[in-house]
């Protein structure tokens, strides 16, 4: 009786996982749908269906056998909550498979151990901005795990236990032998995604195991230490120099690839880019050091190493400096313009480390500004292109020279929304309706019309930022660098080096003549050169020491690599690398040809020693930013580290913060205050404000503690801060006028109020406040107009009226 409970209990496992295997293959019935209908991919549908099929199979056998020990267990505990257990696990999974499918064609990269990279915050941010979410959108998260039952019910209902049994030994046989035919099965294309993402994690904790045994303790030195006279001036014979220190411009454009400009594949949507390529300094082999955004700001300007998830990912930042806080030490004034959240991949973070003078995000736009409109979600990735470089534009005669200005765009990404969008789809049928030449089929570009607009618009956007600059008195003595993040990802990449590839180009009324290089260069060699060139030829503090990853522009005009550039693709994987001219990509090598295509190639030896070689990369990057060993801090004269905390301070952390997210920290830390535990409260605000230093609630809390306290130097200062990094922020104008209330400052609070309405705030509370001001230094003709005015629009509030009252 006990074997044949078994028995019965063990078929019905069987009946689950075949349900489960026949759900993933469904799964991939609709990836292969929206594939061929959406042309999201150039290949073989029937090979990638069968490839599919193939390691679904073995992905839901792999599944099966994992979760069959815990399904045994219940065998001998309760029968039905095994069944029960497993039904639940199995729709789990069910439902991860089809997210992974949405993510994979949204992006047309599986998701690995980046995943790891992200938080909650950044990964919900990137969803919501991809995809609109309504009960549509939810409506295969429902129907698959249903189907899973439906295919239960029915194998159940219409097959018996030997035809299941024979049916698994015939499926084990065929599909066993078919992997090991078809090597190319295990590519990664082919993959089934909860099996790419499981693999990918374990390979990442193996490798991550791998660098934390790397034996450290035996070293204390900076392997990256190196006299700055090490570092070439290669670009002073291109240039005409003049007396003053240049102004800086860079422009980081999202998602711009090399494909995307000159005569490359997808050409002729970025006209005002192209004709610059024939008036610059312009690499054509030139790469990015990350597959997206988060690797640009570090390797660009500080050329400085990844780290374990990414540099701006590393808490507390490693002693470091880079182009911003060089120049800024050099009467520079430096600035970010974004029309995101500078909070996003903590950006403000290494931006405030290294003193940027200011930071322009999505919260200091204010009126006239249009913003980019929100998805059905509610989500909006803040200010397209045309907005951000107008805002720049708007900032620059406030800013004295000589500049440093970075200009980061955003259009160029998933939702691909911005205004006027219709005018340049109707541009992008124009051009597909030319007798313009493409390097690519007319179909495939129309598959994508949303992108090509897009381009379009961000091109016409920097045109019309270059013009109007160039009506600048500076203009003359303005150097302009041009790259893109990365390679945009949505549309089919032809191989795996291209996502890296990117555009470079260096512009300048100063330009002896334009050039071009086909040498290979990176990121991480524009610092390095860009600052040998200001400090070779103008009148700066010099550099002694350097600690960068790289030594510069290669400006050799024929193809050639001398540079080993690794490349993190995303946040947790440095698995590509270029050496001299091949590149190695997940432990297969290609060979490199001058207009950056690539063959695989067989070679053991080679392929032995450029693993061996990025391997010694990865032990180093370990050493540098686990060790803090990329710049002593002693010779460190250029940053502005963040808080750092007492061991006593860290336990009284943990344990007001165990379980909490940041917005929960903050309603503690303000219970404290209340409570009058101020150094406790600020304790919290200055743990918060170390991840988001733009946090302005918990900035302004902390300024009042001061204010209680009676410190009113260190609360002016706060709240001061405050109105800076969030002009259109109003509980800080009404919390500094009580300060200067309180401090005897009154006279102050006219500058206050005259900055609130500057900035569009008409806060009839922060006007009351001036009123009460004047009142207080006897100017009752002042309190009186001001309330005239307000009662003007609340003639009925009782509060105004009583004050009106007192005035007389």
């Amino acid at each position: 009786m006990k074997f044949k409970d078994f028995n019965n209990y063990g078929f019905k496992y069987i009946y689950l996982s075949f349900s489960l295997i026949l759900c993933f293959w469904a799964i991939s019935l609709f990836e292969l749908f929206m594939i061929a209908s959406n042309s999201l991919e150039q290949t073989n549908i029937g090979v990638l269906l069968g490839y599919k099929f193939l390691n679904d199979f073995w992905a839901g056998m792999g599944i099966a056998l994992l979760c069959f020990p815990l399904y045994l267990l219940f065998f001998f505990i309760k029968k039905p909550i095994g069944n029960i257990l497993i039904k639940v696990l199995f729709c789990l999974t069910i439902i991860g498979q089809f997210s992974l499918i949405k993510y994979h064609l949204t992006t047309l990269v599986n998701l690995g151990a980046d995943f790891l990279g992200y938080s909650l915050d950044d990964m919900y941010t990137t969803v919501t901005a991809s995809e609109s979410m309504s009960f549509v959108y939810f409506l295969p998260f429902m129907f698959f795990p249903l189907l899973f039952f439906g295919i239960n019910y029915g194998l159940n209902k219409f097959t018996n236990e030997r035809q299941i049994f024979a049916s698994a030994i015939i499926l084990v046989i065929v599909f066993g032998s078919s992997k090991m035919i078809f090597a190319e099965s295990t590519e990664t294309v082919y993959q089934n995604k909860m099996y790419y993402l499981g693999a990918d994690i374990f390979r990442y904790q193996q490798e991550k195991s791998l660098m934390n045994a790397y034996d450290l303790s035996g070293r204390n030195d900076y392997p990256m230490l190196r006299s700055f006279q090490d570092s070439k001036d290669v670009l002073s014979p291109f240039f005409n120099i003049q007396v003053q220190k240049p102004n800086i411009v860079f422009i980081i454009v999202e998602g711009l690839g090399a494909e995307f400009v000159g005569e490359n594949a997808y050409r002729g949507f970025t006209p005002y880019l192209d004709s610059l390529i024939s008036k610059s300094l312009y690499w054509e082999n030139f790469v990015s050091n990350g597959g997206r955004t988060f690797g640009a700001l570090p390797s660009l300007l500080g050329s400085l190493p990844y780290g374990e998830t990414g540099f701006l990912e590393l808490n507390p930042l490693p002693s470091h400096f880079s182009l911003i806080s060089v120049l800024k030490a050099n009467d520079y004034t430096t600035s970010f313009y974004g029309g995101d959240n500078s909070s996003f991949d903590r950006k403000i973070n290494f931006l405030e480390y290294n003193g940027i003078d200011y930071v322009i995000d999505q919260d200091k736009f204010g009126t006239g500004y249009v913003k980019t409109k929100e998805n059905s979600g509610g989500f909006s990735w803040g200010y397209p292109d045309a907005e951000i470089f107008k805002k720049t534009l708007s900032e620059l005669d406030h800013k004295k020279q000589p500049r440093l200005d970075i200009i980061a765009t955003l259009t160029n990404h998933e939702p691909f929304d911005f205004p006027s969008k219709k005018v340049y789809l109707t541009k992008v049928d124009s051009i597909l309706n030319s007798n313009q030449l493409f390097g690519v089929e007319k179909d495939e570009i129309r598959n994508y019309k949303d992108i090509f607009a897009c381009l379009l618009y961000t091109d016409k956007s920097i045109e019309d930022f270059m013009k109007a600059y160039a009506e600048r008195p500076e203009y003359n003595n303005t150097i302009f660098i041009i790259t893109g993040d990365h390679r945009l990802i949505p549309i089919t990449q032809k191989d795996k080096l291209c996502r890296f590839h990117v555009p470079f180009y260096v512009f300048s009324p100063m330009l002896k003549k334009p050039e071009k290089f086909k040498s290979v260069s990176s990121h991480w060699d524009v610092t390095p050169s860009l600052l040998s060139f200001l400090m070779n030829n103008y009148k700066f503090n010099k550099l002694k020491e350097t600690s960068w990853m790289s030594q510069g522009l290669d400006t050799a005009k024929q193809f050639r690599n001398i540079h080993k550039i690794p490349l993190m693709r995303y946040k947790g994987a440095v698995n590509d690398y270029i050496y001299k001219d091949y590149f190695y990509a997940d432990g297969e090598l290609f060979k490199i040809n001058e207009n950056f295509g690539m063959n695989k190639v067989t070679e053991p030896e080679l392929l032995q020693t450029v693993s061996d070689s990025l391997l010694e990369f990865k032990k180093l990057n370990a050493y540098l930013t686990k060790r803090n060993k990329i710049f002593p801090d002693s010779l460190n004269i250029y940053t502005q580290p963040a808080v750092q905390f007492a061991k006593e301070q860290l336990a009284t952390i943990a344990t007001l913060t165990k379980g909490l997210n940041y917005d929960q920290t903050f309603m503690v830390a303000r219970d404290l205050a209340f409570e009058k535990k101020y150094k406790n409260a600020r304790l919290l605000c200055d743990y918060i404000l170390n991840e988001l230093p733009n946090y302005a609630d918990v900035r302004t809390l902390k300024g009042r503690t001061y204010a209680w306290e009676g410190d009113y130097e260190h609360a002016e200062k706060e709240l001061l801060n405050v109105i800076k990094r969030s002009p259109f922020y109003e509980d800080s104008y009404l919390a500094i006028m009580d300060l200067y209330w309180w401090s005897n400052q009154d006279e102050k609070s006219i500058g206050i109020l005259k900055k609130a309405f500057e900035n569009g705030i008409e806060n009839p509370d922060i006007s009351f406040k001036l009123a009460q001001a004047y009142q207080r230094m006897d100017n009752l003709n002042n309190a009186n107009k001001i309330m005239d005015s307000i009662l003007l629009v609340y003639p009925d509030k009782e509060e105004f009226i009583t004050f009106k009252k007192s005035l007389k």
